[in-house]
């Protein structure tokens, strides 16, 4: 396996420092396709992630297809600046639409393919309806609120009062883990929020797009998978894992690492 680089750096958007990890090829990709100038993998976490909770899979995506990437945790999470505030309604929108271009130009990005989890992919799809995109990869994405969503997130309520997701998220996040899991279900549990949905920007979407889903997934019903697909204005293909659940890269490993390289290797 073709092993990666890593650099710490700190980037600059919407008025806060965030905590990035550039990845680099250190040695010729796996693949024996060339990769095109230019082109850069950008990671977006989960809506309770950060850039540790990736593990390993960003530098296994770099040793397969010979791209740089870019992983970073977003304001409010991990080693960025702590939230001074709610989480406002329109939260992932303006991650999308205000944050992430700031992040692209201080990095130097021209040609991302995006690679979103979860709260990553819907802010993935939002950037590619109004920006350019080399690519966009999402691995339970949302697109809407169904039952699932929020069943999932009284899941998540539940273990915040027991103290066992403090637990899982406090060696990423440190001691704010417990407030910023209350701001996100706060977020998420305002009444404004009850009839989100962003089905209409899909069609605006003309870049190659991957769609991955567990058919487990606690967070999403499987018809968000096929209205992204069957939505978007460009061409896209889905995946859709049995006894996979909301974390496919973790828990389909190698499938999803075979799909998310040979399609990034496609677009670039």
């Amino acid at each position: 396996m073709t092993s990666t680089a890593h650099q710490d750096t700190i980037l600059h958007a919407d008025g806060h420092r965030l905590a990035g990890r550039w990845l680099r090829p250190s040695a010729p990709p796996v693949s024996d396709a060339a990769p095109a100038s230019g082109v850069t993998l950008v990671f977006l976490h989960e809506g309770l992630g950060c850039i540790g909770m990736w593990g390993d899979f960003p530098e296994a995506v770099v040793a397969a297809t010979g791209l740089p990437a870019l992983v970073y945790d977003r304001y409010g999470y991990g080693g960025s600046d702590p939230l001074d505030g709610p989480l406002p309604l329109d939260w992932m929108e303006h991650e999308a639409l205000v944050s992430l271009p700031q992040v692209l130009v201080d990095a130097g990005i021209e040609r991302p393919v995006l690679i979103g989890h979860s709260d990553g992919g819907t802010i993935a799809l939002v950037y590619g309806a109004h920006h350019p995109c080399a690519g966009i990869v999402t691995e339970a994405a949302h697109i809407y609120q169904d039952e699932l969503t929020h069943k999932g997130q009284a899941y998540v309520r539940t273990q915040l009062e027991k103290g066992a997701i403090q637990e899982i998220l406090e060696p990423h996040h440190g001691d704010r883990a417990g407030d910023l899991v209350e701001a996100w279900l706060t977020h998420w549990g305002r009444p404004e929020k009850r009839d989100w949905d962003i089905s209409a920007m899909l069609p605006k979407i003309a870049c190659p797009l991957l769609a991955i889903q567990g058919e487990r997934d606690r967070f999403g019903e499987p018809a968000q998978l096929d209205r992204i697909v069957e939505g978007a204005g460009g061409p896209a293909e889905k995946l859709f894992l049995p006894d996979c659940g909301h974390v496919p890269h973790h828990q389909a490993r190698e499938t999803v690492l075979d799909a998310v390289a040979g399609f990034v290797r496609t677009v670039a």
